[in-house]
């Protein structure tokens, strides 16, 4: 009954602040059951929590905020029950889900669709939430709808592209490494090579002109402005991350393009709010117009190897690190 604890936070990257303990299974609270977890991805935020990045995160923590198990204790319809979660608080403000049981409220639980493994419904997760949560804010995705991902084969990136292509609108990815989408999509992805190409002109030639009215800009800062540039009149922009925080911002092209920003941050979606999410994710997981990220053996860790998994996502693991109780 092993679970992954942090001592304390740590002052640098050092991931051998990490060590295993033995867990008590958890005493269940008034509206709570109890979930043995089958698998649970390692995501970057989980990393940085454990790094000490994070400062809701309090520590002693077991980290992980995606999961997918079995419920094995709480109301007498549930137990048995196939389940998977994903939740802002799990591993932040509460234990989360890197280990061998979760403790998590009833009004959370979801049943996994049944045509995916544990280890495909665990790695669902944060970039489906997160992806979801940003085309909703942008008033949603239609056919018709032009939609720009930048940073195209991150793990959100091809979450959002799955999403806006199974509503059928046109999509354009952006990748600076790779100009060939890695992942699923209902129809044909153009991509763009930023060191080659202007994302503006390459958008706009493929749309007589009229741009994107929905950017999902998953890495911030380096694409900005020839994001602006690219976006339709009343166009939206979605943002999730950076890597500088200030930027150049014309008001004039803004409130003459009429855009909006969306800020999306996951981690103050609670596992209730995730589970809504989730609801909403799982017909097009059934019908397979989504589909799971592939799972590769060299990048799933039993709890003993954690201190590695969360090194391999550190160092920009391409696929999704798994944690394998």
């Amino acid at each position: 009954m092993s679970a992954v604890s942090v001592l304390q936070k740590s002052k640098g990257i050092n991931f051998l602040d990490l060590h295993i303990d033995e867990q008590v299974i958890p005493n269940l609270e008034e509206g709570q059951c109890l979930v043995e977890v089958h698998g649970a991805a390692v995501n970057p935020s989980d990393v940085k929590a454990i790094l000490g990045f994070m400062p809701h995160a309090v520590w002693p923590r077991i980290p992980g905020r995606d999961y997918a198990g079995v419920v094995i204790d709480g109301p007498r319809d549930l137990v048995g029950k196939e389940v998977w979660g994903s939740g802002g608080d799990l591993g932040v403000r509460r234990n989360g889900t890197h280990a061998k049981y979760l403790a998590v409220p009833i009004s959370s639980i979801r049943e996994k669709p049944s045509n995916l493994t544990m280890q495909e419904a665990c790695a669902v997760g944060v970039p489906f939430v997160t992806a979801f949560e940003g085309l909703n804010r942008a008033g949603g995705v239609g056919p018709g709808d032009v939609v720009l991902v930048l940073g195209a084969n991150g793990k959100v990136g091809q979450a959002a592209i799955q999403l806006a292509s199974e509503a059928g609108a046109r999509v354009f990815g952006v990748e600076r490494t790779k100009a060939v989408y890695l992942g699923h999509a209902n129809n044909e992805i153009t991509m763009i090579d930023p060191l080659t190409e202007s994302i503006e002109d390459v958008v706009r030639d493929a749309t007589n002109g009229h741009g994107a009215d929905i950017v999902y800009n998953t890495v911030g800062s380096p694409y900005f402005e020839q994001a602006n540039r690219a976006m339709a009149i009343r166009g939206t922009q979605i943002f999730i991350s950076t890597i500088e925080r200030p930027v150049p911002f014309d008001i004039f092209n803004f409130y003459r393009g009429q855009h909006t920003y969306v800020g999306v941050d996951t981690l103050a979606l609670d596992s209730g709010e995730g589970a809504r999410i989730l609801n909403q994710l799982l017909p097009g997981f059934e019908s397979r117009a989504l589909r799971p990220f592939p799972i590769f053996d060299d990048v799933v860790f039993g709890l003993e190897q954690a201190a590695q998994a969360y090194k391999t996502v550190f160092e920009g693991a391409m696929h999704r690190v798994l944690l394998k109780p």
